[in-house]
């Protein structure tokens, strides 16, 4: 089991701590439900170092990523990040990812630490270009800085305007007396904020800024269960439940970051499923009757046959009922719809809604 360089500090906190993706990391601290209040309402801090990083430079480092992601990386310039996803051979997905330009044949690709390993192999197996690749995952670390009060209460650690970087754009920059650290207005929990990258060695120096940065504002360490809730509460997808390598980004509602003005890994399979259409669709759904949906929960209909499954649920803090998402059958699939979901012997009715389940 690995720590991240933080390990330490968390346990030192009480924070409860689980093995997740090969290390050891902090799941909660005082609570999910308390935890993910901090990252609504004020501002919160997961230690995400498990995260995997990878570099890729040269004159056809652009080539390789638009020839191995779904989204359209040519329209990135130097400082914008775009959201992404690895194509399979079979019409699933490798894994999301973020690419960033850091400069203009330099990329940083940021992957789940359960897919490393994986990602590098995919990656560099279709690398017949002479594209210089490096894993950094062993050497960075990531911070999640998340909520409607980051910007303010981490102004004073940096020289850079917080509040001027739009969503999905980053500056590297001087953080916490470190510099060339990258501030990324990015984060998966849907209340603002941004995502540090630094090096391993300076992360301890700039968790403990940060802390006293945002005393004042009531800053608190967020672990990895508030995270999976506020991500819910988003229909963000999580990869290994909502997306893997037997769902395609078309039936998963990815189409946004499919663009099939370039040709990429499956892209002729992809635009032929995009236009016949797909048999079953990723949905959102909220119970109207009391209980929790969870992961591998049938989805059936009214006369109990089985229509889909569930991918994640939880019940929500901030909109305050059981919600989950799960592929149902396309006829399903539209708003409104009325569903059920199998929890042990009951049938507990629920209905298809519009994506995010909150909304500011």
């Amino acid at each position: 089991m690995k720590n991240t360089a933080l390990s330490h500090i968390h346990e030192s906190l009480g924070a409860k701590m689980v093995p997740f993706a090969g290390y050891n990391m902090p799941v909660q601290y005082e609570g999910v439900t308390a935890e993910h209040e901090t990252v609504r309402n004020g501002v919160g801090v997961f230690d995400v170092s498990h995260m995997g990083e990878f570099i890729l430079s040269g004159p056809n480092a652009l080539a390789l990523i638009q020839k191995v992601t779904s989204n359209d990386a040519s329209v990135l310039t130097v400082g914008r990040a775009q959201y992404s996803c690895l194509p399979n051979d079979n019409g699933g997905i490798v894994d999301d990812l973020i690419v960033y330009k850091l400069e203009e044949e330099q990329y940083l690709l940021v992957v789940n630490a359960s897919n490393i390993e994986k990602d590098w192999n995919w990656i560099a197996s279709h690398n017949d270009l002479g594209v210089d690749m490096r894993n950094l995952s062993e050497n960075y670390s990531l911070l999640a800085i998340q909520g409607p009060k980051s910007v303010e209460a981490m102004q004073t650690l940096t020289s850079i305007d917080l509040s001027a970087i739009k969503y999905y754009h980053f500056e590297v920059a001087d953080f916490a007396g470190i510099e060339n650290v990258i501030i990324s207005a990015t984060g998966y929990t849907g209340s603002g904020g941004f995502e540090i990258y630094c090096k391993n060695d300076e992360v301890e120096h700039i968790w403990k800024k940060v802390f006293e940065a945002g005393a004042s504002f009531g800053i608190k360490p967020i672990g990895l269960a508030a995270r999976d809730t506020l991500r819910l509460e988003m229909g963000f997808c999580l990869y290994g439940n909502d997306i893997n390598d037997t769902t395609s980004p078309l039936e998963a509602g990815l189409g946004w970051i499919t663009k099939f003005t370039k040709e990429f890994t499956n892209s002729e399979n992809l635009k032929k499923q995009k236009e016949e259409g797909v048999t079953k669709k990723l949905v959102g759904f909220e119970l109207l009757e009391r209980g929790i949906p969870r992961h591998d929960y049938q989805i059936v209909d009214a006369d109990g046959t089985t229509i889909g499954i569930v991918t994640s649920g939880t019940m929500a803090p901030t909109v305050g009922k059981g919600i989950g998402m799960g592929y149902v059958n396309t006829e399903f699939a539209a708003e409104g719809s009325e569903i059920f979901i199998q929890i042990r012997n009951n049938k507990v009715k629920a209905k298809v809604v519009k994506l995010p389940f909150y909304k500011k």
